[in-house]
């Protein structure tokens, strides 16, 4: 078998294969992946954490110890994962259910979801109403619910904050969120970090 076929074969691997959940669930930051896109963790999450790091540095002049971050897939099927065709389908009721009982357990201080499916799923674990369509998360509506999460950061309580699952240069979500020259990731990780850093003492984040 030559290298491209090797590269074939695993490129066919389900998705369902991968890892369902990674790292510690009393780690107080928490990331929700969608199964279909688990390059978010890679193509999303890396650049906002080194913004994070680099603002947490500079103030702080420390890390944040992510060896024991805790990552999930919203479902462990990406099979039952609603489209426009079939929208939550009862089997994600058993799914908000399992996912209430771990975070009503464990109280993560920072749960961050990527993109529209993974945010409303957290929603309905909150039971926070209306439910919303497969299409009402888009870009500019992400946005503004993050704006919402950090200006309402309370560390006595589980913050959701929705970051996107795409970026795209030339998106609206830039156009109509003024950044002061900051690209998203710059955004974003600046905002997250200095929420951290308001409540540095009441994080067990930090490397020692």
């Amino acid at each position: 078998m030559n290298l491209s076929s090797i590269e074939e074969k695993e490129s066919e691997l389900p998705v369902e294969e991968i890892q369902r959940e990674t790292g510690d669930k009393s780690y107080p930051i928490w990331l929700l992946v969608n199964p279909k896109h688990p390059a978010v963790r890679h193509n999303i999450w890396a650049p906002v954490l080194s913004e994070i790091q680099d603002k947490v540095y500079r103030d702080l002049h420390t890390r944040i110890d992510t060896a024991n971050l805790y990552t999930r897939k919203v479902v462990s099927d990406s099979r039952i994962i609603p489209n426009t065709l079939n929208w939550w389908g009862t089997e994600l009721a058993k799914e908000i259910e399992l996912f209430r009982e771990i975070v009503v357990e464990y109280q993560p201080k920072i749960l961050i979801s990527f993109g529209s499916f993974p945010f409303e799923f957290v929603r309905r674990v909150y039971e926070i109403y209306p439910e919303k369509g497969p299409k009402f998360w888009g870009t500019s509506n992400l946005g503004d619910e993050f704006g919402k999460a950090i200006e309402n950061f309370d560390i006595t309580k589980t913050n959701r904050i929705p970051l996107l699952r795409r970026v795209v240069k030339s998106g609206r979500f830039i156009e109509d969120h003024n950044y002061y020259g900051e690209n998203y990731f710059q955004y974003v990780g600046k905002k997250i970090a200095e929420k951290i850093i308001e409540n540095k003492d009441n994080l067990k984040i930090w490397i020692e």
